[in-house]
């Protein structure tokens, strides 16, 4: 699995830090429900990495008093862009399998970039609504609505596992389901990624820029998004 390699104690974040990959529970859920898989992902990463991006952003506020949000946005994305290019380039698991790896750890690391700009805006990370735009900034959905639906959906099937349990979807069919709507939340440059996992030496290269040049991209929309909201709304106290 792979960890978190910066110092954690740098740019004001706290000591302790989620690992950078999906928590095994939500690979067990994505496998098995791979229609759903990025609204599966978006909730955890609200529930879980939530509190963090809330913890994160009051840290890098005492430790760099003069920093504005955008300031404090522009921290998150650096810390993020750069562990979703490490991710690209030090993976080593091989075919499709390693393949669904890389591409699920880098939609984790986008979604827990997501939240920590939103927190740098003062939004609250652990809001629902943050799922919603997780997908929405993401383009899994086009609108607010369907991504509420779609989250609607997948929480519903979570809750009842032994629709889980009882899946008859063929092991290899699940997985390259699971890529592909991976690949699509990661980025569509990112999908790249998945097939060049097949192709010795290519991964390495590749890896590494599709991973940043998708992350950087999604920080742009995110910081368009929350830096236009925070105009318009105080910050959560």
């Amino acid at each position: 699995m792979i960890r978190d390699n910066l110092d954690p104690r740098a740019e004001g974040h706290p000591a302790q830090e989620p690992t950078a990959a999906p928590p095994a529970g939500l690979w067990d859920r994505m496998r098995a429900d791979p229609q759903y898989a990025p609204e599966h992902l978006a909730l955890e990463a609200v529930r879980r990495l939530g509190p963090e991006a809330r913890e994160w952003a009051e840290s890098a506020r005492a430790a760099h008093p003069g920093l504005d949000r955008d300031g404090l946005a522009q921290l998150a994305t650096r810390k993020f862009v750069t562990r979703a290019r490490l991710s690209g380039a030090v993976s080593g698991a091989a075919g499709l399998p390693g393949a669904v790896i890389d591409v699920g750890v880098l939609a984790w690391t986008q979604a827990r970039m997501v939240l920590h700009i939103a927190a740098a805006y003062g939004l609250d990370p652990q809001h629902p609504d943050r799922a919603t735009d997780l997908l929405v900034l993401q383009k899994v959905h086009k609108a607010s609505e369907a991504a509420r639906l779609a989250l609607g959906v997948a929480a519903g099937r979570e809750r009842a596992g032994a629709l889980f349990r009882g899946s008859q979807t063929p092991l290899r069919q699940a997985v390259l389901r699971l890529s592909v709507r991976l690949a699509k939340m990661a980025g569509v440059r990112a999908a790249k990624r998945v097939f060049a996992k097949i192709v010795p030496g290519a991964a390495i290269i590749l890896g590494t820029w599709a991973n940043s040049s998708a992350t950087t991209d999604l920080a742009r929309r995110t910081t368009a998004l929350y830096g236009q909201r925070a105009i318009t709304a105080p910050p959560q106290p």
